[in-house]
Formats: structure tokens, sequence, C-alpha cells
């Protein structure tokens, strides 16, 4: 397995809008990431990934953009993304971008260029086809609901448009538009940013047929995933992308990747591929989704998370890479989902945490993830601010019969907003975020769960996190050592090893709230072992056999 430093970093996201306001207007925005960086230093991450800055109308909090080489003027100015570059730089940190290329905004020029007329230079920059039978030109669902496409009536065709109707999607077919991205990628580069974090990196071609997609559980729109997940082209343009931009510059790029299994994982992250280093995909955290997707929230077992994860640790195992997360900008806070966020939060936050750093592949953080920041339970729809849960709320509720009650219990659970209350700094008003009125209301368990309060206790998530992020710099068998799954069908504990030549470790995760017994192959206690990380006190020398305590994690080092 060959060694390099994007599979030895940590990466940090930062949600911009959320992470800390400078200038009072209740927006968090670049300089006051820069305030911010010594205490990410503190922590011992090595990357951070804004979540997108650039212009943008906000409908889907900058995942629209409509100018990819302005700063979206609630953020700062250029100016300030280039003297935050520069501190992150001078402190031995790395910056790596977003990169939203398979939809801009409608509002960005090519768009408006494209709409204004069939025959604009570039009217084929985006998907453009007329209607069918007086409706649609297909089936298919926008990922945020309601009809993929979106009806034009100055020139009386649809345009594509997998999410918002405010996000028309790139048409990646036409070269020109390839060259214009490229350029501005090289822009970005050039500039000194470290890499890409690519969205929906793999949603790029589409299959030039356009059929119709299957209609599932009486759904009016039909999935149209099979006609743009991984389509005919997608290898292509990823290698093109390598070879005109990537390729002459060290850096670090994730696609994220829904629907991508391991097989196809090792042709995008392959070290001969030239494509990616690493993707992000999703089967773990479609665990409890049902016929209303994610808002299903079903009940979910440990076995099934084991399996998924242990597939994807031995499918891409010396051929390949795995990013790995719990949370990010579009999912509900780990320690509420996986884990207790009441009686055992702090228990159950750091065994999520080494459960997660001690696999293979590149760990991620997401802001507030390290203090064990948890869901918030807004009590109306009119404290939300999520495109996607507003849009769910109106169709199950409004159109498929779904209690109001239901519902909100869905949004409490799975709602992106969770992930996007303000971070928590301090004890003092709004979290210490702001001096304004924050975009989104601050979790009100803030005053428990801040960040000043947890840097001043040792025994504290944020200085188990940091305890993590320092072994993985002390141990080559973190970063490279092969995964082995044990116990597999067990119900309570998670137990794998990681092995690098003569040395093994051995990691321990109690995910239920009660006392959980476990016996280990014989050969593991041949080794001499110390315990390297551990959320509870143990007494004496080796392996315990105890029974794990409630959430109880232990990791030890064999050799």
């Amino acid at each position: 397995m060959y060694k390099t430093w994007w599979k030895e970093a940590v990466v940090y996201q930062v949600y911009p809008r959320s992470f800390m306001d400078s200038n009072g207007d209740g927006i968090g925005d670049l300089n006051g990431i820069l305030m911010k960086l010594d205490y990410l230093q503190e922590l011992g991450v090595n990357v951070l990934w804004l979540s997108p800055v650039y212009q943008s109308p906000n409908d889907d909090n900058g995942y629209d953009i409509s100018d990819y080489q302005s700063i979206m003027t609630e953020f700062g100015t250029m100016t300030d993304f280039e003297l935050l570059l520069k501190a992150v730089h001078e402190r031995g940190m790395k910056i790596i971008m977003d990169l939203v290329v398979n939809h801009s905004s409608d509002e960005h020029s090519w768009f408006m260029e494209s709409r204004s007329s069939k025959d604009n230079p570039k009217r084929d920059f985006y998907i453009w086809k007329p209607g069918k039978n007086g409706a649609e030109p297909n089936n298919w669902e926008s990922i945020f609901k309601g009809s993929a496409w979106g009806y034009d009536e100055g020139t009386d065709e649809f345009y594509l448009h997998l999410f918002s109707k405010k996000q028309p999607d790139l048409n990646w077919e036409n070269p020109k538009l390839r060259e214009e991205i490229y350029s501005m990628m090289t822009w970005w580069l050039d500039k000194g940013v470290d890499g890409f974090r690519m969205d929906v990196i793999n949603f790029l071609s589409k299959d030039q047929s356009y059929s119709d997609g299957t209609v599932h559980h009486e759904k009016k729109y039909g999935d149209g995933s099979p006609f743009f997940l991984n389509g005919p082209r997608i290898h292509e343009f990823l290698q093109e992308i390598n070879h005109r931009v990537l390729s002459g510059y060290d850096v670090i790029t994730v696609g994220e990747m829904p629907g991508v299994t391991p097989e196809e994982a090792q042709l995008f992250t392959g070290k001969d591929r030239n494509e990616l280093h690493m993707v992000f995909q999703f089967e773990h955290m479609d665990l409890g989704g049902g016929p209303a997707g994610k808002w299903s929230n079903d009940k979910w077992k440990l076995s099934d998370l084991k399996r998924i994860l242990s597939k994807w640790q031995t499918g891409l195992e010396g051929n390949g890479w795995n990013s790995l997360y719990w949370n990010n900008h579009d999912q509900p806070r780990i320690v509420s989902r996986f884990g207790n966020d009441g009686k055992y939060r702090i228990e159950s936050a750091k065994m999520l945490a080494a459960c997660l750093h001690m696999l293979q592949g590149t760990p991620y953080i997401y802001q507030g993830e390290e203090l064990g920041m948890t869901n918030v339970a807004f009590e109306s729809m009119d404290e939300y601010r999520d495109i996607e849960t507003l849009n769910s709320y109106d169709e199950l509720v409004n159109s498929h019969g779904w209690s109001k009650e239901r519902m909100m219990s869905a949004v409490h659970a799975r709602s992106r907003d969770n992930a996007r209350t303000p971070m928590q700094w301090n004890d003092s008003r709004n979290a210490g975020f702001t001096k304004g009125i924050p975009w989104i209301k601050v979790n009100p368990n803030f005053p428990e769960i801040n960040a000043e309060r947890a840097y001043n206790d040792q025994n504290s998530i944020f200085h188990f996190y940091k305890r993590l992020i320092q072994l993985r710099k002390q141990h080559e068998i973190i970063v490279y050592g092969r995964f082995e799954l044990l116990l597999p069908d067990d119900e309570r504990i998670f137990a794998y090893t990681r092995t690098l030549d003569d040395e093994k470790l051995l990691v321990l995760c109690n995910f239920k709230e009660e006392h959980a017994s476990f016996s280990l192959p014989e050969e593991l206690h041949s080794y001499s072992s110390t315990r390297l990380i551990g959320n509870y006190e143990q007494e004496g020398e080796g392996i315990s056999i105890k029974p794990l305590s409630p959430y109880e994690c232990r990791v030890y080092h064999l050799k």
C-alpha cells in the first residue's frame, strides 16, 4: 500500500454560515473562521474543508452558485479568503474547497444566456428538452421532491434540475462547458487551495436516452437515478478532470457519490485509475430508510452497520481508499442518531469517535462533532431553513396524509438543519456565535455543550478527539493496518482488529446502554497489550475481558 499525506490527514468540515460570525449580521463568515484557527490547530486537524463560500442566492445554502470566482457577500471578500488561506498555510494546515459542478444557480450568467434563446452559444451549457404530450420530457423526480424539470416560457422548453428549480444541471456533454470548469478549477488551485470535495460528482454523466424512471410506492414521479448515477461517460469525465487539472498539483480530492458500491468506488479511487483519491458513500448513513426515504426513520440494526462498514473496509483494501465520516452538513448529529444524546451523551460520543477513527481511511470531523453537539427539536416548521426539509414536509403532510406529529418526529431525527444550527462556542448569548440575530436558531443546550467548557475539561469529548488525532500521527497501523471484523452477528458490540506486519489493534465498542459481555479469539490473548485509549477508567494491564459498560470503547495495541 502506497503512503501519502492525504491518507494520514484528518479533515475538519466547516459550514461557514454556522461556524462563527465576526460582524454581527447573524451569519458566519470567513473572518469568523480566521478567528477560530487556533482552536482548530489545538484540536490537531490537518485539512479544513469549506462548504461553498462562492457567490450564491442561497436557495440551497450556497450549493447553488451564481459566480464560481467570487465570494458570497455575506461571507466577506476575496481578500478575506486570501488572508484565511495564508493563515491556514502558516499553521501547516490545508484548505479544500467544495466544487459544485453538476449544477449551477439559475442566476449564473451562463444560465441567463442559455435561457435567453434557443440559438444562444451557451444554450447547450445546460440540459434543455421539449415537452412530451403537453408535459415534462420524462417522469424523473427531483432529489428535493416534485418534477426534475423546470419549464421556461420564453423558449417553450424544459431544463433539467435534479435538485431545486434554481439549480439547473450543467451539460457535461458540451466540451466548451468542460473547458470553462477546468479553467475555473485551475484558477483556484493556482490561488493555493489544496484540493476539492466534489458535490454529487457521479451525477455528471446522464444517459442520453432520458428515458422514464420506474415509479415506486404510489409515487407521482419516477426514479431517474439509473440514468444519471455513474452514467456512461463518468469515468471519462473524471479522468479528463484529472488529466487537465488535478495531475499538475499535489492536492486531495474526495467525490460525494450517492448510490456507489465498493466495486465502483475501486474504479473511482484506484491508484492507477487517475480519477479521485476517495469517495463519500452513503450506505451506512441510509440505515433506517424506508418507503419515504430517510423520513421513514425506521429502526436500524448494529449488525447491518457493521456489515456495511466492513464491506467498504475490505472492498477498498489495497486498491482504493475510504473516507470515514459520521457527520456532515447533510446528516443529523451522530450522537443523537447512533448514540445516546441524553444520559450517555459523553460516553457514546467518545465511543462513536473511536469506532470511526480506528477504521482504515481518512477521517472527517464535522464542526461541533468534537463537542458532542446534538440534534435540535424546533417546535415549528417556521424555525427550519433547509429546502429539502420544507419541501418534504409539504409533500408528506399535505399530499400523502402524514400527521404533523409523525412528520415533526422525523424532522427532529433526520433534518439537515440538525447539522446547521450555530457552532456552540461558549455559554454567552447565542452560544458566542453572533452578537446579532442568528440566521437559524441556536440549539438551546449550548450552556452545557460548548467549546469553552469542553476545552477546560480534560475528560471532555474535545480532548478525546484531540487524543485520537495524536494517536493517528504516532501509529502507522491506525492509517495503514488491514481491517478484520470480529463478532459480526453481535447486536451490541462492534469489534474489529487492524493488522500491520507483526502488530495489531483491537477495537471494542458497545453501542448499547447496558453492559455487554464478549469472548475474543484465543490468539489475541497471546500478544502483550497496552490500552491506547478508552472512555472509561480501566484497572490492570492487558486486555480486560470484563463486560463493556454502557457505550464503552476500548482500543488495545497488541505486539
